[in-house]
């Protein structure tokens, strides 16, 4: 690829189906409109969920209906804008959702501290009701996080201000996804390589080393010279999330971030302990990996250096039924489900394309599909993005199939189980089925990303977050170097001696990934690869007949469960660190089979 092809030239079946959601933008607009008329309603209710349960059930109707509106309204623009950044009309309607969402959360804030305030044997009371009964998960979580719930003057303040402080991250993004601009990479010949956030991912897995090289180096030369600012606005996020947390009672970020989901910061503990253990293993891989490029030195850059040059080149198509074959111990339903939303109902935006966002991710509404963001080159790992994201999507019909709104939304600890879990499955599949040379060390080089990505640079973030945070809440200074050099040393430890590091360009790793602006969200893709291959390895030993029933019933479970015990329902207890070592020992037997290949 010489150039990247601008939104209007990809074909229309790579794009995600934005018209399923509204027919044209005059069409969002005016349902913009009737949404905001419907707010001032909410006014109606303020002061009076004490008169019974009629008025209770009133209310939770009109909240949750307008809800749906709300959030509709919201998507449509950020998935749009994250698929085509360059499109002004759109970034005009996303400040427009942006503030309406702030207003209808100011809004309704009022109903929790007014709950809280009800008798609470009166309140159980009412919740024996027919259409109240499904609300008890959602009570009783609210009466757990009662101290932590303010007065409903507070709250509809806080919710007034939901909008300005998340514009922080929309700063973070507009700089990283539309204005910061990268010297092509270039190959051994000084060819230009186009290098944009939908063609980083390519370049490094090129089989030229030179253009590997270039790209790496350019891509962090391009954080590196807005490190002011990109500091700027995530020490501001890390300044909200301290504010937040002490004005609402909690003891740090940490124990905010995880107890609203109710699970102990000691699975964040574990998670970082066993991983500090471990970290040996991956020096060793830095070693084997090093022996089969045949290099006497190997380098940040070659990390994601191609294992064979003659790696499966896959359309999206082949992909799609490669990802179904995969998942076809789920069911014929699952796969039939999955297989339509790719290749029927357009759930995927999977075009390379100017102004496309970076990464990937899955995203969608209870009234939409669940739609997914990636930019598919054509490889195996374009094939385990999509069936991570897949995962997401599926757990998300599956979930909205079967609960109710209320509970339509599941924890990000839960949601990164069912994307590595397709993974797992699918990886498995191709390794008993594909015994050619080439496509398993392909394969390996596939599954060596995934860890490395979700095993490796998560961990890593999250104890540079951890790290961040507590000197932010011991009042302690913080500046870009101290960021860069904080991140570096993490690096510098994860590499060893078998790496040799460019300790300056890697310490700006941490400006180079949004999901440190949603504190504590890295740590959960390394839980959730762990919980993920502990089930995947049960359903696939074949000894368990109620494993995969018991992953369905986790799969429609949403935010009617917990996450810890609704993982321990389905086989897998993530209150200790067995699933993670059990993954440790996953990463090593890919170790392993690298070193007899080669």
């Amino acid at each position: 690829m010489t150039t990247v092809p601008a939104r209007a030239d990809v074909p229309i079946e790579s794009t995600w189906n934005h018209e399923s959601v509204f027919a044209s933008f005059d069409a969002w607009r005016e349902e913009y409109q009737a949404a905001m008329a419907k707010l001032p309603e909410i006014d109606g209710y303020k002061g009076t969920l004490s008169q019974g349960p009629e008025r209770l059930a009133e209310w939770f109707d009109f909240h949750q209906a307008l809800a749906r509106r709300v959030w509709t309204l919201y998507m449509y623009p950020v998935m749009w804008q994250a698929c085509d950044g360059e499109n002004e009309e759109i970034k005009g309607m996303v400040g427009q959702a942006q503030g309406l969402a702030g207003q209808f959360m100011a809004g309704a804030a009022f109903a929790e501290p007014e709950l809280l305030a009800l008798d609470g044997d009166q309140l159980q009371g009412w919740l024996q009701r027919d259409d109240l009964k499904h609300y008890q998960h959602h009570i009783d979580d609210l009466l757990r996080k009662k101290k932590h719930v303010l007065s409903g003057e507070v709250e509809s303040v806080l919710g007034l201000l939901s909008d300005p402080l998340g514009r922080i991250e929309s700063v973070r993004s507009a700089l990283n996804d539309m204005d910061l601009k990268f010297e092509p990479a270039a190959d051994s010949g000084g060819a230009p390589q186009p290098l944009v956030q939908s063609t980083i991912n390519k370049l490094l897995a090129s089989g030229e080393r030179e253009t590997r090289k270039s790209a790496w180096q350019n891509y962090a030369d391009s954080y590196l010279e807005f490190q002011n600012t990109f500091a700027t606005t995530y020490l501001a996020s890390v300044t909200r999330d301290v504010a937040l947390a002490r004005l609402r009672g909690y003891e740090s970020v940490l124990q905010a971030k995880l107890s609203p989901n109710n699970i102990p910061v000691e699975v964040f503990h574990n998670l970082i302990d066993t991983y500090k253990k471990h970290i040996p293993t991956w020096h060793r891989y830095w070693d084997v990996r090093r022996r089969a490029l045949g290099y006497e030195t190997i380098h940040p850059w070659d990390i994601w250096a191609p294992l064979t040059a003659n790696d499966p080149e896959l359309t999206y198509p082949e992909a799609v039924e490669m990802i179904a074959d995969g998942m076809a111990p789920l069911g014929e339903a699952y796969v039939e489900t999955m297989r339509r939303g790719c290749l029927e109902e357009r759930w995927v935006d999977y075009a390379i394309n100017e102004g496309k966002s970076e990464g990937a991710f899955s995203f969608g509404t209870y009234d939409s599909h669940p739609f997914i963001m990636m930019s598919f080159d054509g490889n195996l790992s374009s094939m385990s993005t999509l069936a991570h994201e897949l995962g997401h999507s599926m757990h998300s019909h599956y979930t909205r199939a079967r609960q109710p709104f209320v509970y339509s939304n599941y924890s990000m600890f839960a949601a990164e189980v069912a994307s590595n879990f397709n993974q797992a499955m699918v990886r498995a599949h191709l390794f008993a089925g594909q015994d050619d040379r080439d496509f398993q060390l392909a394969l390996i080089q596939e599954a060596m990303d995934n860890l490395h990505r979700y095993f490796f640079i998560m961990p890593t973030l999250a104890r540079f977050e951890l790290e961040v945070h507590t000197r932010m809440e011991n009042d302690e200074p913080l500046t870009p170097e101290t960021l860069n050099e904080i991140m570096a040393g993490f690096y510098a430890e994860g590499y060893g001696e078998t790496m040799s590091d460019d300790p300056r360009r890697t310490g700006i790793t941490w400006a180079q990934f949004g999901h440190l602006y949603e504190a504590y969200y890295t740590f959960q893709y390394a839980t959730g690869i762990s919980a993920a291959h502990a089930l995947a390895n049960a359903i696939l030993a074949g000894e368990d007949d109620g494993a995969v029933g018991r992953y369905h019933t986790f799969l429609r479970a949403g935010g009617s469960e917990y996450a810890i015990p609704a993982l321990k329902a389905a086989g897998v207890d993530m209150s200790t660190p067995l699933a993670v070592e059990e993954t440790f020992k996953v990463l090593e037997g890919l170790v392993d089979r690298l070193e007899g290949l080669i």
